[in-house]
């Protein structure tokens, strides 16, 4: 379901299956997963790749060449950045133009969730079904199941894949709401099957 006030350029890889609502812009190149649901006044630059079952809110901008992989939630109004040293133009006073800058991604990992209002600062990758606090600004890596907040965004906790926050028990956290076990690893923390 494309509504008629969306711009969509082409050539671009849509699913059948996306919603994309009112006055939404995407850009050439882009891929968008089945049953994903881009809302209203939404901006996906060019060659940007986002999974399947996503949901990206209202107003929310994503810069190339950012990548979104399934079932990722992007609040409204959130904003994923692509440009390290942003300027309008060079010191000589001219138009910055593309080839002055390179741009850099903002990765967000499967089941991740970003808050209302959240800046992502790339080159910045969301670890697997991490959450990002409303209004938060991130500027370093969030390890998966992460839960951070605040400006710069710090870790204040765990997150389940229910997005409850985890209880700590000994050596593991707890999901209060499924019982899913957890135990810190590398990236972050991992389910103990």
């Amino acid at each position: 379901m494309l509504q008629s006030t969306a711009i969509i350029e082409s050539p671009n890889l849509i699913h059948p299956s996306v919603q994309v609502w009112h006055n939404s812009h995407i850009r050439k190149e882009v891929s968008i997963g089945e049953n994903t649901i881009i809302g209203s006044a939404v901006y996906i630059g060019p060659g940007v790749g986002i999974g399947k079952n996503c949901k990206i809110q209202n107003g929310a901008q994503i810069y190339d060449p950012a990548k979104i992989h399934d079932f990722v939630f992007v609040g409204p109004g959130v904003i994923l950045t692509n440009d390290r040293n942003p300027r309008a133009s060079t010191p000589e006073g001219e138009i910055k133009s593309t080839k002055e800058w390179e741009p850099v991604a903002v990765i967000i990992e499967s089941g991740a969730s970003i808050g209302a209002g959240a800046i992502c600062v790339a080159p910045v990758r969301i670890g697997s079904w991490s959450m990002v606090a409303a209004g938060a600004v991130v500027t370093k890596d969030v390890p998966n199941f992460a839960l951070v907040a605040g400006v710069p965004a710090k870790q204040i906790g765990w997150v389940g894949k229910f997005g409850y926050k985890l209880v700590p028990s000994g050596d593991e956290f707890i999901c209060p709401k499924t019982k899913s076990r957890f135990k810190t690893s590398q990236s972050g923390l991992e389910e103990i099957r």
